[in-house]
């Protein structure tokens, strides 16, 4: 009776410990932010401001292991984006604004944490595709320091809402 016991305490023991030694996988994580302040005209490029606030989002997300990092097609998101893919050693892939629900549905899918970088009225819509809470709507004129970090908690998002570059 005792080896039993014994026996059954080993087979509880190896697969609790097996348990406990498969890792998680990590949550996927989505950071996503209107691009840093620009300069008049068409497709400006960002001011002397906006190029230190898109630095300072580098050093932001500097611990937050992005495998990807998405941007509308133009100067000022790019380069927002720039610092950011530099720091990590990756390419900033552009995505089309005018078809969030696909893009959403494309990231969900993606593995890993994501920055996308878009504007003041694409990203909120953007989180709400994700299933994420957009808050306000971003004051066009003066914010630029908002950012949404959104993690998967299955097929939904908790939203966090930060600030950056203060």
């Amino acid at each position: 009776m005792l080896s039993r016991r014994v026996a059954l305490a080993m087979i509880a023991f190896a697969t609790l410990a097996a348990c406990a030694s498969t890792p998680e996988p990590d949550a996927q994580t989505i950071y996503l932010v209107r691009h840093a302040e620009k300069a008049s005209g068409q497709d400006p490029h960002l001011t002397i401001v906006g190029r230190a606030r898109a630095e300072i989002l580098a050093a932001e997300l500097a611990d937050a292991n992005l495998s990807a990092i998405y941007s509308t097609d133009t100067n000022r998101t790019r380069e927002t984006a720039a610092p950011t893919a530099n720091a990590y050693g990756l390419t900033v892939l552009p995505y089309d604004a005018s078809n969030l629900d696909t893009f959403a549905n494309m990231l969900r899918a993606t593995p890993g944490s994501i920055l996308v970088v878009g504007h003041s009225n694409t990203t909120p819509e953007l989180v709400k595709a994700l299933g994420g809470k957009p808050g306000a709507p971003i004051v066009e004129a003066t914010e630029y320091d908002r950012l949404y970090v959104l993690t998967a908690n299955g097929r939904r998002y908790r939203t966090e809402l930060r600030r950056y570059g203060n």
